[in-house]
């Protein structure tokens, strides 16, 4: 069931997406002008924790988990998808800058920038964050 009003974060059971999130992929969207491409949320190696959230607007590729949001589909390829289930994208605009974050239930330690995590099957020893990605 999705669930979408200005007071609540656009729901699914992969993925959620608060209101302003949602309002800055709308903007980035409509600049693309390109209605086949989506927000393409993924894991990688790498970052102060061991793994990095990114991204993109993108089509979708094959074996991808497309979660429509409303008017939004996001695209997740097959091994991120069991690293960010459950998780919601989110939108800051602060004087410390702006950009997306990702609040993920499974991490079991993050970045205080909210770019890099670590789940409790990652193993590794713990490091400090210097939110340098």
């Amino acid at each position: 069931m999705i669930e979408q009003n200005q007071q609540s974060a656009i729901q699914t059971s992969v993925l959620s997406m608060t209101p302003a999130a949602a309002d800055k992929v709308r903007e980035l969207l409509k600049q693309e002008n390109d209605p086949t491409l989506g927000l393409r949320v993924f894991v990688a190696g790498g970052g102060c924790s061991g793994l990095q959230y990114g991204m993109t607007l993108d089509e979708e590729q094959e074996g991808d988990t497309v979660v429509s949001l409303g008017d939004i589909n996001i695209f997740v390829d097959d091994m991120s998808l069991g690293y960010i289930t459950g998780s919601e994208v989110d939108y800051v605009d602060s004087l410390m800058g702006a950009g997306f974050t990702v609040n993920n239930p499974n991490a079991v330690s993050s970045c205080g920038c909210g770019h890099s995590f670590k789940t409790a099957d990652g193993g590794g020893e713990s490091r400090s964050c210097g939110c340098g990605h």
